[in-house]
């Protein structure tokens, strides 16, 4: 982050900095980008130099006026500034208040300005590596590609800084900010403090999924992880909330055939998904569905269906959703992940699959918090579940590493008994006919065992599900 952006010419707007320095040294508001803007960010020497100083005045003093900053500069500087600007330090600096355009009442936008400055430049060198790697002919394209993806993915994460949320606080008033959350849920009359599940009884378990907050949704094969999350997804994204699932592996077509499905059966339209996918269904069926489903479209929820994503590359998934989230008037809160060990992992801990999870896990969740999301991350559960009599989920069946249970704020496990009843056999007539009775009595139920919260209670709430239809609803409805 530190090297020198390697400036072509003509590239390079100087004024776009002075600007900056110009109505800081006359004592602008430097709090308007102290959040955001650092020294690196300028493309001169001097004016590096110049806005350390600005930073080393405001901490020491308060104050970034043009006295102050001069006794903060290095005594050795005036031959860089004769040679770059043909200046003296105190005759450059008073010369900049003649670039002033917009002053302090839109020194915030120009500090972005600089910033987005430095980026379009270093694209430049980034372009330039990429260029003189791909010429030589031992080098990777695979690891080009990564490389290139992770500079440019260092790049957006300085362009989206802006000012970053405060994350110092007084024990006053952190709790004066709770109470306007609680305040805020006792309003809405709901017990809801994050977005909604879509499902009461959840909600009423968990207060909803909360904004910078990871929780697994952990599952064996079968139990019906992505029907439970797209319908979270579905619902989130009625009640207002804008909403990102990256699919890694099942195709955003296919998932839109579940969507339509789900959505009609509370029209009474109760048609097998994998019959839409096959065909067999009816004109009248059909007809049935595609009006159920006439104001989905307008739903903020998007789908990414490409495979073998890094969490780096999830990263500027999430930035364009949340681009596209911004133009329809609204903000992606909630990101579904389907599912954890389906991420690709950096090179890092290449053969250590522990690591890989620990540090996919890890991202995931620092994901959640800069960007203030809801993560959802659906996870794959070890084979040692199906070993044990009682096969419902346990916090240590969590896959590949313990890290997933640290990382996540609230872990929760799906089970489906008639999965299981399905596939057993009576040893007897007795035995069998109880088993058929018993299938027929939980065919329906889905039980969303809540294993960890971190601020909440560990329960299990019973749930409806057609898994064929892939709808999942509260269990009092049905």
């Amino acid at each position: 982050m530190n090297v020198a952006v390697k400036v072509p010419d003509d590239a390079y707007v100087p004024e776009i900095e002075q600007e900056v320095l110009g109505t800081l040294l006359i004592g602008g508001d430097f709090r308007k980008v102290m959040s955001f803007l650092r020294e690196e960010h300028f493309i001169s020497d001097v004016h590096r130099l110049l806005f350390r100083a600005i930073c080393a005045a405001h901490e020491q003093y308060s104050s970034t006026t043009m006295s102050v900053v001069s006794r903060l500069l290095p005594p050795d500087v005036s031959t860089l500034f004769v040679r770059v600007t043909d200046q003296m330090p105190m005759e450059y600096m008073a010369s900049l208040s003649s670039q002033i355009v917009t002053g302090n009442a839109g020194l915030e936008r120009s500090g972005k300005a600089v910033v987005s400055q430095w980026a379009r430049l270093k694209i430049v060198d980034v372009g330039k590596t990429m260029q003189e790697a791909a010429f030589d002919a031992t080098s990777n394209a695979k690891a080009i590609i990564q490389g290139v993806s992770d500079a440019l993915d260092t790049i957006s994460a300085e362009l989206r800084a802006g000012p970053r949320q405060k994350t110092l606080h007084t024990l006053d008033a952190a709790t004066d900010e709770a109470l306007a959350d609680v305040r805020e849920a006792m309003a809405r009359g709901n017990g809801l403090t994050g977005h909604t599940w879509g499902l009461t009884d959840v909600n009423a378990a968990t207060g909803g999924i909360h904004p910078g907050e990871m929780v697994v949704l952990g599952a064996r094969p079968s139990m019906g992880k992505t029907a439970v999350a797209l319908s979270i997804a579905l619902r989130s994204a009625g009640s207002g909330v804008g909403v990102g699932f990256i699919s890694l592996e099942m195709g955003a077509k296919k998932l839109a055939v579940r969507r339509l499905t789900d959505i009609a059966y509370d029209w009474g339209v109760k048609v097998p998904y994998t019959n839409l996918i096959k065909g067999t269904v009816t004109e009248d069926d059909l007809a049935a569905i595609i009006a159920a489903n006439q104001d989905a479209d307008k739903l903020p929820l998007w789908i990414e269906e490409q495979s073998g994503l890094t969490v780096t590359d999830i990263r500027v998934k999430v930035e364009r959703m949340a681009e596209q989230a911004a133009a329809r008037k609204t903000a992606l809160s909630l990101l579904v992940v389907d599912y954890l060990q389906l991420v690709r992992a950096s090179g890092r801990y290449a053969g250590n699959r522990v690591g890989e999870i620990a540090e996919i896990s890890w991202g995931l969740r620092e994901l959640g918090r800069e960007y203030g999301l809801a993560i959802i991350a659906l996870s794959q559960l070890s084979r040692q579940v199906e070993s044990r009599d009682d096969k419902r989920p346990q916090l240590s069946d969590l896959r590949d590493s313990g890290s997933i249970e640290q990382d996540a704020d609230m872990v929760a496990f799906l089970y489906r008994e008639a999965y299981y009843l399905e596939k057993a056999k009576g040893k007897d007539a007795d035995k069998e006919t109880d088993r058929l009775s018993r299938l027929i009595d939980v065919q329906n139920e889905l039980e969303f065992i809540i294993a960890k919260q971190r601020n909440g209670p560990t329960k299990t709430v019973k749930l409806f599900i057609d898994i064929a239809c892939s709808a999942v609803r509260n269990s009092v409805r049905y």
